[in-house]
């Protein structure tokens, strides 16, 4: 990516930046910012806009740029060069990781220092020689297997993400001051811990009925990466697998109360007959449901029985402050004692058969209305892809199918899973509203 103005390089983040949504391509012209020419690159000073807004706490600003972006791509515009010639801040930034789709011409920002340079005198001509190319937005994980194999027909998956939000730069994290590395210690060193934990317990054991497949998640904060892959290329047949338990914030049982929730409770009717509700060390609360916010979801969605072990949330939750001096040692003993004994309740019952569940409310916000699909976490695209579609709901009786992206609900433009909530959350039952899809490149 580079800008030439009057042949002099002006450099990438320091004079300037294209926004995310920018097209890729160049443009090489003379031309005049104060001439709006069909074929040439169009400029914008936001001054105005910021202005108008400054009391506004719900003004988007890079939306309005982008909307801006699309009205001047189809008014002839070959590109859009973007700057503030006034002193209200902008805070604007290249934001790499947004999801946001593309417009079809370069959209660029001139950091202020470089727009007095050229920009000022808006009645000379530039020598302009831009080229925007904006790269995958691709990182690598690593999910880490290990496996027991006891020459048993059926594998027992035993799981937990070892990823957590780094310094919170992917802006998943709830704390507001300074960036501090989030160490996860719950969320969920506690998790990895318990699996490794485990591994060495059934490694002495002698429960040889299962095969045992032990596998720490990598990309689960961003959306169940590594357990979704992991169904997609699995390292052992799936049609073997008993069952899958998930370990995710099991660090942190109350000490009062002595309370896990246990959920896919209504995965398999075996659930029923060997999950106690109470032991001498925990009380326990079940989820009949095998979809939520976890790694676990990957595999009921491919109709593999499940358990999600979950202590609770806690105020350190997402935040730095979760740190391993506040982990219950003894509260996780426990929960992996009754892993155990789960464990050695199936190690004579064969293959336990698996059941479909409700559909949960999706995360922290209450619903009344749903859809009925099962979002795609991993989706890197704009809007909502259904990664399953759930029998006898609304998408099923409309024709949705997996795969299909939801990119608009009634008024509402869905580019991710937030947008996708707080647009349901804005619908009450006998509401109305036109759902638009993708279905490969057709729109529906």
């Amino acid at each position: 990516t580079h800008l030439i103005i009057n042949e002099k390089s002006l450099e990438i983040n320091k004079d300037f930046f294209p926004f995310e949504f920018s097209a890729n391509g160049s443009v090489k012209d003379y031309v005049s910012p104060a001439i709006k020419e069909k074929e040439a690159p169009w400029f914008w000073d936001i001054n105005d806009l910021l202005e108008d807004h400054e009391s506004n706490p719900h003004f988007d600003l890079e939306e309005a740029i982008r909307a801006k972006a699309l009205e001047s791509q189809k008014m002839g515009a070959s590109a859009l060069i973007v700057f503030n010639s006034g002193n209200k801040d902008d805070e604007l930034k290249f934001e790499g990781k947004s999801k946001v789709s593309q417009v079809k011409i370069p959209v660029i920002f001139v950091l202020k220092n470089a727009a007095k340079q050229f920009l000022a005198d808006k009645s000379s001509n530039l020598d302009l020689k831009m080229s925007v190319a904006i790269g995958d937005k691709k990182r690598t994980g690593h999910n880490v297997v290990g496996y027991i194999d006891n020459g048993a027909a059926h594998t027992i998956i035993i799981g937990a993400h070892y990823d957590h939000l780094g310094y919170g730069e992917d802006h998943n994290s709830l704390w507001t001051g300074k960036p501090e590395i989030h160490n996860g210690a719950d969320d969920n060193a506690s998790g990895t811990a318990t699996v490794l934990e485990l591994a060495k317990l059934l490694k002495k054991s002698k429960l040889k009925n299962n095969n045992y497949l032990f596998i720490c998640f990598s990309g689960e904060e961003l959306g169940l990466f590594g357990s979704k892959y992991y169904t997609e290329n699995p390292t052992i047949k799936l049609n073997d697998v008993n069952y899958m338990i998930n370990c995710d914030m099991i660090g942190r049982l109350n000490e009062t109360t002595r309370a896990i929730t246990i959920g896919g409770f209504g995965t398999s009717p075996a659930w029923g007959k060997i999950l106690p509700e109470k032991t001498k060390a925990l009380s326990v609360k079940f989820d009949s449901s095998g979809i939520g916010p976890s790694d676990h979801t990957s595999f009921y969605l491919k109709n593999i029985p499940v358990l999600f072990f979950f202590t609770g949330t806690h105020p350190d939750y997402r935040k730095p402050t979760d740190d391993v001096e506040k982990i219950n040692f003894t509260g996780e003993l426990y929960v992996i004692r009754y892993i155990y004994d789960v464990i050695d309740a199936t190690n004579k019952s064969g293959k336990i058969s698996f059941s479909k569940t409700r559909e949960p409310q999706m995360g922290g916000t209450r619903f009344t209305v749903s859809l009925g699909i099962m979002p795609d976490y991993t989706f890197s695209g704009s809007g909502v892809r259904a990664d399953g579609i759930i029998d006898g709901k609304i998408a099923q009786k409309a024709g949705m199918i997996a795969g299909d992206i939801i990119t608009q609900l009634g008024d509402f433009k869905v580019t991710d899973i937030n947008s996708y909530m707080s647009a349901l959350s804005k619908y009450k039952k006998g509401d109305s509203a036109h759902v638009i899809t993708l279905r490969g490149k057709d729109e529906r």
